[in-house]
């Protein structure tokens, strides 16, 4: 066996295990570590960003685009606690990544060396990487290595997927021991989860006799690349198709049974057909406030009188938040298909249903076309989605920040193929979207990477933008600029009438902001700004042909920047304010039905 140190046995591992890129900043907690990574045995592209959060949105890009895990280190300390907003928007969001960071040498533990957090307990930081973490180890020994590795690998890959966090300590990186490293397909089970044979036989049952029924996409089925079967199934038995925020892009949304989004920033007819349906199959979805409205009934689902068949790959999401007329465990694909081959040959007639469905998408598109086809400037949120999604491909992938933009495209921005869609949906993290922009265009090189945020999800990490540069990475960026925090002003204003810290103002009160064009020609990348109408299709179209990376200014109104809220969202209306709004609330939350 070969004398190894603990750094050579992550590397080699590493490469075994098929990670094609590595992330990170390489302070001294974790010189052992990346300096593996020159060895011709284990020689891995490092990609060096700006702020260890970026390495591990940077990894949740890259594996949201491919299925494969990336990834990111970062030294002890400070450099550590920077990755947790990374580690839990993957957590969130259920996405693989692999985070490495250093630890006190074995030998100085609890001894208050740079960096170390122990006032509490020698070392504390493990402590925060749990709460964020699928698992989490720390190594103690070189010869531990191997083992903890296949481990983090194996709970990665597995079941529902999520981050993992393993610390090395720096005696541990440095030190060599003797050690055969673990072949990984030896360590992972074969196949996938197949449905209870009854389940799947009441649940055909419950659908057979179903009028209304609705077909609830979360972004579980695109993990488990079952987009296949949820358009074989919907199309078998005649089933309207509604997405999560993150299962935008598992059904084609140029198809006639697709219904749209649903929950507070949903679409109108995505909501009323969830809403009214008698059936309801929830595919890799939990259920969460904002896809289901906080639950109130009526708005986005009812839950009951409508019965549920709830498939999903982790027993912890079924009946969590409604009850599950029937609960299937199992893989998303292989659950459809078994669904599938229980129902009859023919489906029943739903003309009726289906005629509903189109006359509730033609009056969608028109109040959508008020916003997206509108030439006021500065622009809508609507406007440049619009004008992009006419000079992108089908299978072009869009990378969207936080806040309007987030609601915006969904609502507006037509997706057609699985993970060609790509947001920080349960955790929303600002500051996500540069990063895993940058991710998906090194899983994916040749697919257009259109990365679209507003100017203050922008200014969190807009320093990445200089990875583009570095690594010759063409993404193009999208910034909506609209000076200020429109999302969380305009929640404020609605709820309190007023707003605090949201806009970017000078002094006199006119509205500040940098010069992101010029920023982005600072940084190296080709820029422009919008001054017109008439100049954004074909600046966009400018930007996306380049092939070099490029970053497109758009003025953005203020007063018209925000998705449309057909749903709802609890938000407890504070008790100085005594109008309608008050009486609104309590009489909403009065309808919730997750208690």
């Amino acid at each position: 066996m070969p004398k190894l140190t603990g750094g050579q046995i992550i590397a080699r591992t590493l490469r075994a295990y098929g990670v094609d890129h590595v992330a990170g900043i390489p302070g001294h907690g974790i010189w052992s570590v990346t300096d593996a990574f020159l060895d011709d045995a284990s020689r891995i592209p490092f990609h060096q960003v700006f702020h260890e959060q970026s390495a591990v949105h940077l990894a949740d890009g890259y594996y949201r685009v491919t299925g494969r895990p990336m990834a990111a280190v970062a030294s002890i300390g400070a450099g550590a606690s920077n990755t947790v907003i990374g580690l839990a928007t993957a957590f969130s969001d259920s996405t693989s990544v692999l985070v490495i960071t250093g630890g006190p040498p074995t030998h100085m533990r609890g001894h208050g060396l740079l960096q170390e957090l122990d006032r509490n307990n020698a070392n504390d930081f493990p402590k925060a990487a749990e709460a964020v973490s699928k698992r989490h180890w720390v190594a103690t020994r070189v010869e531990e290595l191997p083992f903890i590795l296949h481990r983090s690998f194996n709970s990665m890959l597995t079941g529902r997927p999520g981050p993992v966090h393993v610390e090395v300590p720096m005696d541990v990186q440095a030190e060599s021991a003797e050690v055969a490293l673990h072949d990984l397909a030896a360590r992972l089970p074969v196949g996938v989860p197949y449905p209870d044979p009854g389940a799947v036989e009441r649940a055909a049952r419950v659908l057979h006799g179903a009028r209304r029924p609705v077909l609830v996409v979360g972004g579980g089925a695109i993990t488990a690349d079952a987009s296949g079967e949820v358009l074989a199934l919907a199309e078998r038995w005649q089933v309207p198709v509604v997405t999560t925020w993150n299962g935008k892009g598992a059904f084609p949304e140029d198809h006639a049974l697709f219904a749209g989004s649903v929950g507070q920033t949903g679409t109108i007819p995505g909501n009323a057909i969830a809403a009214s349906a008698d059936v309801v199959v929830a595919v890799g979805c939990r259920f969460t406030d904002w896809s289901a409205s906080s639950y109130a009934k009526g708005v986005s689902f009812s839950i009951p009188p409508a019965k549920l068949i709830h498939i999903d790959i982790d027993p912890h999401e079924i009946g969590k938040n409604y009850p599950a007329e029937v609960g299937i465990v199992a893989d998303a694909g292989r659950a459809l298909q078994a669904v599938a081959d229980s129902l009859p040959e023919t489906a029943p007639d739903r003309s009726g249903y289906l005629d509903e469905l189109a006359t509730l998408q033609r009056e969608w598109e028109v109040r959508l076309a008020e916003r997206r086809d509108s030439d006021r400037f500065p622009f809508t949120s609507q406007r440049p989605l619009g004008a992009l999604r006419k000079a992108l491909p089908r299978d072009a992938i869009i990378v969207v920040g936080s806040g309007n933009t987030q609601g915006a495209v969904k609502q507006t921005f037509p997706v057609y193929e699985p993970r060609t869609h790509l947001t920080s949906g349960g955790f929303s993290s600002m500051g996500w979207a540069v990063p895993a922009a940058i991710g998906a265009k090194l899983g994916r090189p040749d697919r257009h990477v259109v990365c679209v945020l507003g100017d203050g999800d922008f200014l969190m990490t807009a320093q990445e933008i200089a990875l583009c540069v570095t690594g010759d990475i063409p993404v193009v960026f999208v910034v909506q600029n609209n000076s200020g925090y429109m999302s969380i002003r305009g929640g404020q204003r609605k709820l309190t009438s007023r707003h605090i810290g949201t806009e970017f103002n000078r002094p006199d009160g006119e509205p500040y902001s940098p010069d992101f064009a010029a920023l982005g020609k600072a940084f190296g990348l080709r820029s422009w700004r919008v001054e017109r109408p008439g100049e954004l299709e074909p600046t966009l179209r400018e930007a996306i042909g380049s092939g070099a990376p490029a970053l497109v200014e758009v003025p953005t109104d203020r007063d018209a920047a925000g998705p449309w809220t057909p749903g709802w969202w609890d938000f407890p209306v504070p008790a100085y304010i005594t109008d309608e709004r008050q009486e609104e609330y309590r009489r909403i939350r009065a309808d919730e039905q997750h208690l």
